[in-house]
């Protein structure tokens, strides 16, 4: 049993009027979507669900399916934000894809979340859904011998309803954008070099969200403001409810309860890390389109020396710098736990 502290009356019913405010919008966002292919009629109780937003990914696409197919995701739910990259056609034509697109903006639909939360009030109701950008991965101890159904289903026989897992950031050793990649190569190949340690995390009140920071990007663009570096931690994996809403992308939600499923990097719940390919070349070209449409950041004017400076195709390496293995060797590092599924799949 995950143990979950209480808290005031007052504060418990401030979060319940905050979730239904979220379901309201999210309703309401659905006047934004146009379908372009429902092929959700596919759909079993069984069925792992991956949902996402994403605008111009068509390098990406290939291997994000392909990956997420390979460890059992059996349907993609997918917004299209305007992408001119020939990234609809692609998933237009993929049998395993519902999509839908909009022009409207990303930074009003709370990045996405309205969006993608009203498709997991119509479709996910009931189902596991994972929620990832284009340039997540998703790993976990175990992997290898365990695909995300079968975890699911060992975290579900224990009441665990979500799983929570630490965005950690992957880089080349040289300078960004001197590298070469190829639609549907795996990124890793390309990214092989993370940051092993400065991770520090607290527990936030009343919503019970962990907040994780520290990694490569901290190091590299935060220095000197720590406290607006990146937020690490994420719950992408839950056995959805039409009444769950996410409050800042999946790095907390509503029940509070879920919050409480990810104890962080060095915790003893069972975790996964989602390897953050962000760092493949083209990321220095995208950061000047991106600083200018100024969608992702609540005050896009604060992040330009951000987007400047990956403009400037810094290099992330240094001699703190670990080569990527594998999850084995994240749970060594105490970056994500296998807790109670080692003895699982050490037995069966």
């Amino acid at each position: 049993m995950i143990d979950v502290p209480p808290i005031s009356a007052l504060a418990a019913y401030k979060l319940r009027l905050k979730r239904r405010r979220y379901l309201w919008r999210s309703f309401r966002s659905r006047h934004q979507l146009q379908r372009v292919h429902d092929r959700t009629d596919s759909l079993t109780d069984r069925t792992v669900i991956a949902v996402t937003t994403l605008r111009n990914e068509i390098l990406r696409l290939p291997y994000f399916l392909k990956f997420y197919r390979a460890r059992g995701i059996g349907h993609f739910l997918i917004v299209d934000n305007g992408s001119d990259d020939g990234s609809l056609e692609y998933l237009s034509e993929q049998p395993d894809v519902s999509l839908w697109r909009t022009e409207a903006s990303y930074r009003n639909a709370r990045f996405g979340l309205d969006w993608m939360t009203w498709l997991q009030i119509r479709y996910a109701h009931g189902r596991w859904c994972l929620m990832v950008d284009a340039d997540e991965l998703l790993v976990f101890a175990q992997d290898d011998r365990l695909d995300i159904p079968g975890l699911t289903a060992q975290l579900e026989a224990r009441g665990q309803t979500a799983f929570g897992a630490l965005m950690l950031d992957l880089y080349p050793k040289e300078a960004l954008g001197a590298q070469t990649y190829q639609s549907g190569q795996d990124p890793r190949e390309v990214l092989q070099w993370f940051d092993p340690e400065s991770y520090r995390r607290v527990r936030q009140n009343p919503l019970g969200n962990l907040w994780v920071q520290g990694g490569a990007r901290e190091r590299a663009f935060f220095e000197r403001a720590p406290e607006r570096s990146p937020t690490l931690n994420k719950i992408p994996l839950v056995k959805w409810n039409r009444r769950f809403a996410y409050v800042n992308s999946c790095h907390s939600i509503l029940p509070r309860e879920l919050n409480f499923a990810y104890d962080g990097p060095g915790g003893d719940q069972p975790s996964g890390a989602l390897l953050h390919t962000k760092f493949l070349p083209e990321i220095v070209s995208k950061s000047e389109t991106e600083k200018q449409r100024g969608q992702h950041f609540n005050d896009p004017a604060a992040f330009d020396h951000y987007y400047d400076t990956l403009t400037s195709a810094p290099c992330l390496y240094h001699d703190g710098s670990c080569q990527y293995e594998g999850p084995q060797q994240l749970e060594s590092l105490g970056l994500l736990t296998s807790g109670w599924l080692a003895e699982i799949t050490a037995s069966g």
